[in-house]
């Protein structure tokens, strides 16, 4: 009896009508940049772009400074021909980081020998990105800073924020977070799709059209494929023929051209085959690799479309306007 309805829902993800589509459905070009958003010129110079889509670091909470977030939106909402263009909020779900404004000064952050305080900072960033900690994001603590009229999300959408960018949706696939899981007796996988589902109830309280796009974690869709297709809008995917080292600056070589960082499951054959069940389902895809040797950035421009993806080269350090957009960006 398992085994058949294991076939009737795998046969309905396949079979039923796709996703309804959103209007990520209609974007062609994206740009995502995270950091030095508040250098001179930055925001004037995205704003003079075309790109359909915008990811951005929104500035209003980092930890002793802060950006004009409430500025940026409104000049950035518009493209050069007067045309809309949606605006993503990035935020860091499965991770905490020390230079946010939550961050309080009694907090300890764990280290590789052990997990922090309070009891949610579970390890240090498996890629070496320093100030960020895996949390445990069941954690009740953890999820209200996130939630309710008060919470981060809610902010994000009254400042003009079309939706949200998650990134290290991939927590409930890592080792410390999975043994953290398990001793409280949670479900690692449901756990994330439930609190994705509230982070977009939290943001749709504001703006009923309020879009949730999850980063990786593009096996999170095994756990309940009708549940997770239902609380995202799109998926975004890394590295999936590029990649760079975690920290590097702009102009380091390290910032890119990285290959076959992973085998099996993580290979860049297996990931497009995963990818290819969201696609299947109706979901936009956008994918960004990071490159900086014209014939790599060829390759992804030429590979991406071919496969239904959205594609974005640009640097690991995530600074700049790139500079190598896709070919066909303003035509």
């Amino acid at each position: 009896m398992a085994r058949i309805v294991a076939l009737i829902a795998a046969l309905m993800l396949w079979a039923a009508p796709a996703v309804a589509q959103s209007r990520l459905s209609s974007v062609e070009t994206w740009m995502y940049q995270l950091q030095d958003l508040d250098a001179p010129g930055a925001v004037e110079a995205l704003a003079a772009t075309a790109y359909d889509l915008l990811v951005l670091e929104p500035g209003q909470n980092f930890r002793g400074w802060s950006y004009d977030t409430a500025g940026m939106v409104p000049a950035l909402a518009t493209r050069p021909d007067g045309s809309p263009r949606l605006l993503l909020a990035y935020i860091d779900i499965g991770e905490a980081e020390d230079y946010r404004d939550y961050w309080r000064d009694d907090w300890v952050a764990p280290t590789a020998g052990g997990p922090g305080s309070p009891a949610f900072l579970i390890t240090v960033d498996p890629d070496g990105w320093s100030g960020n900690y895996p949390v445990a994001y069941w954690d009740p603590a953890w999820q209200a800073l996130w939630l309710g009229p008060g919470g981060i999300v809610a902010d994000l959408a009254r400042l003009g924020f079309d939706g949200v960018y998650l990134d290290w949706v991939e927590a409930y696939d890592d080792e410390a977070v999975i043994a953290a899981a398990a001793r409280a007796g949670v479900n690692a996988e449901a756990a994330m799709i439930g609190f994705i589902e509230q982070i977009g109830a939290a943001g749709r309280a504001v703006n009923p059209d309020f879009l949730v796009v999850a980063q990786n974690a593009h096996y999170l869709l095994d756990a309940d494929p009708p549940r997770y297709l239902a609380a995202i809008d799109a998926l975004a995917v890394e590295d999936t023929w590029f990649h760079g080292d975690g920290d590097a600056d702009w102009d380091d070589p390290a910032g890119g051209d990285r290959r076959d960082r992973y085998e099996d499951d993580y290979s860049t054959a297996a990931r497009l085959a995963q990818i290819a069940r969201y696609r299947a389902a109706g979901l936009p895809v956008f994918s960004v690799d990071y490159a900086l040797q014209p014939d790599n950035v060829a390759l992804v421009y030429r590979e991406a479309p071919r496969l239904g993806l959205v594609p974005l080269v640009t640097r690991v350090a995530l600074s700049r306007l790139t500079e190598t957009p896709p070919p066909w960006l303003g035509r």
